[in-house]
């Protein structure tokens, strides 16, 4: 099949583009960096020729609520128009879990509304709600960092490697669209602080972790609100397993 990426460039789309490949597809890479632009439009008819699906994987800014949500109405408004134009017959967008238990967060504010278009627009869909990524502790340290101390939310999460969900990605743009997928997350609940503290230590990195809730992650995130659902899909990759890669990379 011929399968367009959108957020190609980024780290789950570059994931789930080589993993197209190896399965024979041929893939077109949507980013800015590579000429096509989501919020202008500018390049994507031309990107879309011949596309029989398309993966959204895009990420935005995530620091002003009215600024994401603008940013993702605009971005996911341009491509479905786009698709109908060009007869694409599978949607598949990369949501969160819980995304609709968490209103402050100015990045599911956005994505509620990536989703909202996407149920609402003209191209058959699936939507695929994923936990965090196995790197999204790192994430956070480089978020709040400063002078060698990073404040960290105690977070309850079940993260998923960031190859094991572009997988599931590559796998369902292929099959017919589904609606709503079930929730998909990695095999092993993780405390945010300790996934900060071990990630640091696999890359040979000594910042003082100071677990708080005064940072974008609030407390209206605690407790069990970021696990997936009872009949979630489970990947197989572990924490342990994806820090002994960061290990083997260090």
């Amino acid at each position: 099949m011929r399968i367009a990426v959108a957020g190609a460039t980024g780290n789950i789309g570059s994931l789930t583009a080589a993993a197209l490949e190896r399965a024979g597809h041929d893939v077109v890479r949507i980013s800015r960096s590579l000429g096509v632009d989501l919020s202008t439009g500018e390049g994507l008819d031309d990107a879309l020729t011949g596309v029989e699906a398309v993966i959204d994987a895009t990420n935005g800014p995530a620091r002003d609520r009215t600024e994401t949500v603008d940013f993702f109405h605009t971005a996911t408004g341009n491509l479905l128009a786009a698709e109908q134009r060009a007869g694409v017959r599978h949607h598949v967008l990369l949501s969160i879990v819980g995304v609709g238990r968490i209103e402050g967060n100015a990045h599911y504010a956005g994505k509620r509304e990536q989703e909202r278009l996407v149920e609402a627009g003209p191209v058959p869909w699936t939507i695929v709600p994923a936990t965090q990524f196995h790197d999204f502790a790192a994430t956070v340290v480089g978020w709040t960092e400063k002078d060698g101390v990073a404040p960290v939310p105690p977070l309850l999460m079940q993260p998923i490697a960031p190859a094991d969900i572009a997988d599931v990605l590559a796998e369902v743009a292929v099959d017919e669209p589904q609606g709503r997928h079930r929730d998909v997350a990695g095999p092993e609940p993780q405390d945010l602080v300790d996934m900060a503290r071990r990630t640091n230590e696999a890359r040979g990195r000594t910042v003082k972790l100071v677990p708080t809730w005064s940072t974008a992650l609030t407390v209206e995130m605690a407790g069990e609100v970021l696990l997936p659902g009872e009949n979630a899909r489970i990947a197989p990759t572990t924490f342990d397993e994806w820090l002994q890669g960061q290990r083997d990379a260090a």
